[in-house]
């Protein structure tokens, strides 16, 4: 893993939307489409809002969703169909976006997105790092050995208390306990995986990272030890525990 320090939130979400712009362009040229995984949630403004101010040719991206909750639809302010709608899909003009949407029916919807995320290679992963340390919705201890492409998974505490935090939730009751996920071994499968993080609220979650020496369930962002090509953004904030 390389880690990557900016200053603040603006200047890594310029810095990641920069770093995905080469990959997406390259993939483009290369075989006429890039496929791609998008994170949602608020460590992902600054990069969204990057990536727009960007020549891109997205006519010739292909987009994966990476989660999504059980037992809310697209109209709930905590939506990530909704979110990804309203900050990304609605601005530029995708080749194709893959929806986690559970009102499909929640086998079928995983049975769909695994048929089209196997078809070919994924270039770029786009995948946050939780305050739990989870990537997609794979909460601690995160299973590492499905070869499922997506999954139902139970969110912890830790996690649900994250996402009323940062006021997607009024309480704690109203933040479902389920969630459709991209699975651990799913995301290892990328070419090339990015991930932003900043926010002082991530610090811990960096720090035991940092200072991993083995994947470890615990901490399921861990398994990007597993993967030759994993770059890590970092505000000052986010790196505040970090001893370097």
């Amino acid at each position: 893993m390389k880690f990557i320090l900016s200053k603040d939130a603006e200047e890594l979400g310029e810095k990641v939307a920069q770093a995905s712009k080469l990959i997406i362009d390259q993939a483009i040229k290369e075989k006429g489409e890039a496929r791609v995984i998008f994170s949602t949630g608020a460590s992902q403004f600054t990069t969204f809002d990057a990536l727009l101010r960007l020549d891109i040719d997205w006519s010739k991206v292909v987009a994966f969703h990476l989660d999504e909750y059980i037992g809310i639809d697209e109209s709930h302010p905590a939506s990530f169909i909704k979110y990804l709608k309203e900050r990304f899909v609605n601005k530029v003009s995708l080749k194709k976006f893959y929806f986690v949407d559970p009102k499909e029916g929640v086998l079928n919807c995983i049975r769909k997105l695994t048929h089209e995320i196997t078809e070919s290679k994924i270039d770029l992963g786009l995948i946050g790092i939780g305050v739990n340390g989870h990537i997609a919705f794979n909460d601690p201890p995160a299973d590492f050995t499905t070869e499922e492409s997506y999954h139902i998974v139970h969110l912890d505490q830790t996690c649900r208390l994250q996402q009323m935090g940062e006021g997607w939730f009024e309480t704690l009751d109203d933040v479902p306990k389920q969630a459709i996920s991209m699975t651990v071994q799913q995301i290892l499968k990328c070419n090339k995986i990015i991930s932003a993080v900043p926010y002082k609220v991530k610090a811990e979650a960096i720090s035991n990272l940092y200072y991993a020496s083995a994947a470890n369930p615990m901490l399921p962002a861990s398994a990007f030890l597993n993967h030759s090509n994993v770059e890590i953004y970092l505000d000052e904030d986010s790196a505040s525990l970090i001893e370097v």
